[in-house]
């Protein structure tokens, strides 16, 4: 057995992280289930996650689409309505009758999908019109075909913005304790992220800068929404999951986090390669 270095730190050690006193280090990642029918969370998830929970554990709950234009894959959860948030209600107190920590993990999977996903059967939506190529599924058998992405006009990405402050609102209202933004594998943030996605010229495209703001005006209005302490992002500069690499990884990571390393965030999560 090897022995750990001088700055190890065992995972059963408690953590602070912002506002929460975590028990352990063990988190409970996102892990898509795809359970909920018609996008509404199922009771079900009320065990399933409650068999996942220790006291003092933080947990984040599978990806949450932020829209009706937001999903990708069948049967994933959303936080857009009144229905789906009053369905999250007793999932989220079954995790804190057990004492964990629950963050919802807010998502939208932009050109990832297919129009059969879609309200009324329109394109996907994206910082791009470039079309994803079929992608074989986890399960090595099925194959994914996405229908070529629709660009968002300029004077349409406050409105996908707004959807994720809503969103944000939707989960306190839900009584999660904060929300991860995925900003990460290629989905939607990630598209206006990646300079080998995103042809924009507006102020939305081009530049480090401007290939930022999207995602950083997400994260402002979240913010601004729910307050920093009870608000994480999930990154991954350096993955090229859904042909989405970027020429300068090291670049983007650094730009992101030198911009919200003042927002006092719960949780940053950083993904260094693949998933």
């Amino acid at each position: 057995m090897a022995s750990g270095g001088a700055n190890t730190v065992p995972l059963a050690t408690p953590y602070k992280m912002g506002k929460f006193d975590l028990s352990h280090r063990v988190v409970l990642a996102p892990l898509t289930r795809q359970r909920s029918y018609g996008n509404v969370p199922q009771p079900h998830a009320i065990l399933y996650y409650q068999q996942r929970t220790t006291k003092g554990g933080l947990l984040i709950a599978e990806a949450t689409g932020v829209s009706d234009t937001a999903q990708g894959y069948k049967d994933t959860p959303g936080i857009w309505t009144n229905e789906q948030v009053e369905a999250w209600k007793p999932i989220v107190d079954g995790v804190h009758q057990k004492g964990g920590i629950f963050f919802c993990q807010i998502w939208h999977v932009g050109r990832v999908s297919n129009s059969s996903f879609q309200p009324n059967g329109q394109a996907p939506i994206s910082s791009t019109d470039k079309p994803l190529k079929p992608q074989v599924r986890a399960n090595g058998v099925d194959v994914a075909t996405f229908t070529p992405p629709r660009r968002l006009e300029t004077d349409e990405i406050p409105l996908v913005i707004n959807d994720f402050r809503v969103a944000a609102r939707n989960a306190i209202e839900a009584g999660f304790d904060g929300v991860e933004i995925h900003g990460a594998h290629g989905y939607l943030i990630d598209q206006f992220l990646k300079d080998q996605v995103n042809d924009r010229t507006d102020k939305y495209g081009g530049s480090l800068e401007n290939r930022c703001r999207f995602a950083l005006e997400i994260v402002q209005a979240v913010v601004d929404e729910i307050g920093a302490d009870k608000v994480g992002i999930r990154l991954s500069p350096f993955a090229s999951y859904s042909e989405a690499p970027d020429s300068n990884p090291e670049a983007l990571g650094l730009y992101m986090a030198r911009h919200w390393i003042n927002l006092e965030f719960s949780i940053a999560t950083w993904w260094s390669r693949g998933w």
